[in-house]
């Protein structure tokens, strides 16, 4: 893990935190640190709105620090560079996702798989290796080590690069992991909010046949009219579900809420693969019977690592893959965040940091 700077954290920065878990987010002064020789410091125009921000700032997984500054997805412009910068300069368009830091040490971060360190640093609410916090992309800048950063293609907007730096390569990493990235290959996806339909948009970028797997009928014009998705299934019509029965190479589940697996394993064909994207608060049921028929995989992924993160924004531009967003002011997030909670969103909340995070506001 690099040293950080001797320099104590001076520079004021400001930003929108939570105080406790009732999770209002309010006006926040805080510091950061000095550019370091392999930082890059930039102006966040853009952050993303993630669920993982609602659960940490009313503290739903028991884990929270208060004051807590969420964000990171998030996309600016490069002010400064340290004196040993060799990737940026000033001017560069620039992302951070959910890492700023990890041991440099471990086998995972020689095989750039740094999202699975067991020492990563999380853009906000953890700790760097000098003990001091860190805070995230609801903020008007930000310091990372270069290693970090992720440069953004011109043809990308800038408001639309945020939410692929979480929702984006969470769905990217599976797909080309576990060899679901092949055209004519039929892949499922379960769930359609904000990993949902970044995950039709890349499968088809690919050339899969996406079918969108959802409780919900009346999504079934959204998903396949304006997402472009092949096919729909309703997850609770038994008669849909059966006929479509050993027709998947694989699945994306990006469903948090507890929900029965048998039903997506018996979808898969022989060798298929259900991918969890979601974490729900409680275990779900496997039986193991149905997986030993077809050799069939029940699989997870977390995020990817630094050199995936940059070829999904790179594919992603040549391939004008971008989340459908809603631009919000600052002063909007609350709101936001109770819309949030109500899925009533399509289908990720965008800040726009730039033009409405003021330190008056």
């Amino acid at each position: 893990m690099a040293a950080l700077p001797e320099v104590e954290h001076p520079r004021k920065a400001f930003g929108w935190a939570a105080r406790d878990p009732s999770g209002l987010l309010s006006p926040f002064n805080f510091s950061r640190r000095e550019t370091g020789a392999k930082d890059v410091t930039f102006k966040v125009l853009y952050c993303g709105i993630c669920h993982s921000d609602l659960h940490k700032v009313k503290n739903e997984w028991g884990n929270s620090t208060y004051p807590l500054v969420p964000g990171h997805e998030l996309v600016g412009i490069v002010t400064e560079v340290g004196s040993k910068v060799e990737k940026f300069k000033v001017g560069d368009k620039v992302g951070v996702g959910c890492l700023v830091d990890s041991c440099r040490s471990c086998q995972n971060c020689a095989d750039n798989l740094e999202n699975y360190c067991p020492k990563f640093t999380l853009t906000y609410d953890d700790k760097y290796i000098d003990g001091t916090t860190t805070y995230g992309g609801y903020s008007d800048f930000m310091v990372t080590d270069e290693h970090f950063v992720i440069r953004i293609p011109d043809n990308l907007p800038l408001d639309a690069a945020a939410p692929l730096l979480c929702a984006g390569i969470t769905v990217y990493s599976p797909l080309r992991y576990y060899g679901l990235d092949k055209p004519g290959l039929h892949v499922g996806v379960v769930g359609l909010g904000g990993l949902g339909h970044t995950a039709v948009k890349f499968a088809k970028a690919f050339g899969a046949n996406v079918t969108v797997i959802s409780t919900s009928p009346n999504k079934k014009e959204e998903a396949i009219e304006h997402l472009g998705a092949d096919s729909f299934l309703i997850s609770r019509d038994q008669d849909q579900m059966q006929a479509a029965m050993g027709t998947l190479d694989g699945i994306i589940d990006t469903v948090s809420a507890v929900h029965p697996l048998l039903p997506l394993i018996g979808l898969l064909k022989s060798h298929g693969k259900l991918v969890m994207l979601g974490a729900p608060e409680k275990p779900l049921e496997l039986s193991v019977f149905p997986l030993l028929m077809g050799r069939k995989m029940v699989a997870g992924s977390l995020i990817g690592g630094l050199k995936e993160t940059q070829e999904m924004i790179d594919f992603a531009a040549k391939h004008n893959v971008k989340p459908d967003i809603e631009v919000i002011p600052i002063d909007y997030v609350n709101t936001a965040m109770e819309r949030l909670l109500k899925a009533d969103v399509k289908y990720r909340f965008v800040i726009d940091i730039g033009n409405t995070l003021k330190p008056s506001s």
